[in-house]
């Protein structure tokens, strides 16, 4: 089911319509010339479900009179509009008459000027509670306050993440683009709810350090999916401990991400590069100990353990000559070079993995505060990381 909300503001350039009628190109072989550019988008769209969202204020009065709606629904509303005191049972008959006449439902729901942080929050509740859950949504800003189209971005997305709604487009009628005797444009914005995608996506790996939240916005960007599928894979080995398998991940589609010209994957290309480019330099050592450190800045102690860990046992089997990737090697290259720092890091590391208490006082007291344990790790990192 597809809904449009479509934001009714206050205008009185024209004394009968409110709004300045406009021909309105949606593309090639439909254009509407109209004053209001919801309804013109309703024909277009045909959604099941027509939401007009507008404040106490707005002009509702002229939008119903334009429609035909009878007079004596319309004219109590004047008054209403003029005291910006518009009530939900005045916009009741009126929503019913435009419901017959489009043939759909039809929702006029009252929302706040949004002019404090409560009423802002107010109106992305009050969208919330009028959508259905998996319901796609277009939203349309062209007649709406001039800010709330800023609003209606965060409700695309709040509405994306609580009612599990999918925001299919945001239009936007650009009147002020019009060329002389020519027709309006007709604006779709969905790529900023593309970008803010993205810059999700870069704080989510800021967190937990997964770069496979990339790989479905790689691919909608052009990407070949097979090359953005080997991001997501190489995130799945470095996240279990392999950076052997993950590094070969990152070194097949590295350059594929250095190059990419997608719209949106060419303005976030060189931060993702950068992310991901610990793999580039030096040996198993240098990766481990990469990672260790990106995840103890991440907070993510176990992960950062792990991998300062499995850094000390490779320099040992390559600092004897022995294989760094097998595993009996690494037992006895390590067990010649074990030092009371190496156990601590041990002993700390197993605490974390295992949920049980340390065999020592001393990090029963480092486990038991998120300060100790970082700046214990942090001691660690520096002892051992040479």
């Amino acid at each position: 089911m597809t809904t449009l909300i479509s934001l009714l503001g206050k205008s009185n350039r024209d004394p009968k319509t409110g709004y300045r009628t406009a021909r309105y190109r949606f593309d090639g072989n439909f254009v509407r010339e109209v004053p209001f550019f919801g309804l013109a988008l309703t024909e277009y769209l045909k959604p099941q479900r027509l939401v007009v969202a507008g404040t106490a204020g707005s002009m509702w009065d002229v939008f119903f009179e334009h429609q035909a709606a009878p007079d004596d629904d319309v004219l109590p509303l004047i008054d209403a509009v003029k005291d910006e005191n518009v009530t939900p049972e005045l916009l009741a008959a009126n929503g019913r008459h435009l419901s017959e006449r489009l043939g759909l439902p039809v929702t006029c729901q009252l929302i706040p000027y949004a002019r404090n942080e409560a009423e802002q929050v107010a109106i992305l509740q009050t969208l919330a509670d009028i959508i259905d859950e998996g319901e796609n949504v277009v939203l349309d800003v062209t007649h709406g306050f001039r800010h709330l189209p800023m609003l209606a971005l965060v409700a695309a997305r709040y509405l994306s993440r609580v009612r599990r709604v999918r925001v299919e487009e945001v239009y936007y009628g650009a009147l002020e683009m019009t060329p002389k005797d020519g027709d309006t444009p007709v604006l779709k914005l969905g790529s900023l709810l593309q970008m803010l995608d993205w810059i999700e996506s870069l704080a989510t790996y800021e967190k937990d350090g997964d770069y496979s939240v990339f790989t479905p916005l790689l691919e909608k960007d052009g990407m070949d999916p097979r090359q953005a599928t080997l991001l997501q894979q190489a995130a799945f080995f470095e996240r279990t401990g392999n950076p052997v398998k993950a590094r070969e991940k990152l070194g097949s589609v590295f350059e594929t991400i250095r190059s990419h010209l997608g719209p949106l994957g060419a303005l976030f290309r060189d931060e993702l590069s950068k992310r991901v480019g610990w793999f580039r330099n030096g040996n198993r050592t240098d990766w481990e100990q990469s990672l260790a450190n990106a995840y103890l800045e991440r907070k993510d102690y176990l992960r950062a353990s792990t991998y300062l860990y499995e850094s000390c046992i490779t320099r040992a089997a390559l600092a004897q000559g022995l294989d760094p990737n097998d595993f009996a090697a690494r037992k006895e290259a390590y067990g010649k070079v074990r030092t009371q720092d190496h156990q601590e890091l041990e002993y700390l590391r197993n605490s974390m993995a295992h949920g049980v208490r340390p065999f020592k006082d001393q990090h029963t007291r480092t486990l038991a505060s998120q300060e100790e344990l970082e700046k214990r790790l942090r001691q660690l990192r520096k002892s051992l990381g040479k």
